[in-house]
């Protein structure tokens, strides 16, 4: 299937895709507990100026404000009727920015998790899980978004639920899952079982991988864990810049831009094809993110070692593959909001 995203996969050996959604509009107003994706409605500049933020930086590729536009999440605002509309508008702002840019840009329709549980444990039925994920897959195909986006995923039953949508729909994807408990998702997978997952896919992803988690070291962690599979299938690299603190009645994150610029060296050196930035990024962080990949020389697959001595100690001794432990630190505030 080609596609605005496939065919920069098929020109470039590394992709810059943006940072964070929620940290940025928290950072220009948004207020804890609203729904971001109101703002794609009632604040459209400030949406435009999100993405624009991205793709001036360098981004190739950049996620629409959509996270949680899901029928079972907008249901907490009263507004489960609207996840396709607000969906569209997030896609079709995506696409007014991507137009206009002066370099190739790919709008990527974010949708995150559904909040519940899947059956047997929860009451979310896999046609149910699918029929909510294809109403707001909808929504971003009619905006124009080029590709879905699946991130922060931690049950395989709910991903393969999100890419049976995207099928649905006709449309290319991509999906991350987040591992924040000792290397594994909040559901138990590894790295190792995101791998083997998707390479029995049938309608597979154009490239999948990690996002959000504990911290850059934790994520490029995973990271090994999964091109050590050897997938064929890209690899996406989304990590957060550094560690949340709470820090005047705020959540800060420590990670400055030459951190996440030498995390995305490393990134590409561990196997990632697309590299990003999750919570805590902004578009500082990718601009030096994009001039450290543009002067990255080939170089070795780092060793655990080198990546905790390049961004700081791993939270946990396990990365659920059974390694050797390794340097700890304790453990950051845990994030699920829009990343």
């Amino acid at each position: 299937m080609s596609s605005a995203l496939s065919d920069l996969l098929a020109s470039r050996d590394w992709i810059l895709a943006d940072g964070a959604t929620g940290t940025n509009l928290f950072n220009m107003g948004l207020s804890s507990g609203d729904a971001p994706e109101m703002w794609n409605e009632t604040q459209p500049d400030k949406i435009r100026a999100l993405y624009r933020g991205a793709v001036e930086a360098g981004s190739d590729l950049f996620l629409t404000n959509s996270f949680g536009s899901n029928r079972a999440r907008l249901k907490l605002h009263d507004m489960g009727h609207r996840s396709g509309e607000l969906s569209r508008i997030a896609a079709e702002l995506g696409r007014e920015v991507a137009d206009a840019a002066d370099h190739k840009v790919v709008v990527a329709g974010s949708m995150g998790p559904t909040g519940e549980i899947m059956a047997p444990m929860g009451q979310l039925t896999h046609a149910l899980a699918v029929e909510i994920f294809h109403e707001q897959a909808e929504g971003l195909k009619a905006g124009g978004a080029d590709v879905l986006w699946m991130e922060t995923i931690s049950a395989a039953e709910e991903y393969k639920a999100a890419a049976e949508a995207a099928e649905r729909v006709g449309m290319p994807w991509c999906g991350t899952m987040s591992f924040d408990t000792a290397g594994r998702t909040m559901m138990g997978l590894t790295a190792a079982d995101l791998a083997k997952m998707v390479d029995r896919m049938a309608h597979k992803p154009l490239a999948f991988g990690a996002n959000c988690g504990v911290g850059a070291s934790d994520l490029l962690r995973t990271v090994l864990g999964i091109t050590a599979q050897g997938p064929e299938t890209p690899v996406i690299a989304k990590g957060n810049a550094g560690i949340p603190k709470y820090v005047d009645g705020h959540i800060h994150y420590d990670g400055t831009p030459e951190l996440m610029a030498r995390y995305a060296v490393l990134a590409l050196h561990s196997g990632a094809t697309i590299i990003g930035g999750c919570c805590g990024t902004t578009p500082d962080h990718l601009r030096a993110m994009r001039a450290a990949l543009e002067d990255a020389a080939p170089g070795p697959r780092p060793s655990l070692d080198d990546i905790a001595g390049a961004l700081g100690a791993f939270s946990s001794a396990s990365d659920g593959l059974d390694s050797t432990p390794i340097p700890t630190r304790g453990r950051g505030r845990r994030r699920r909001t829009p990343t």
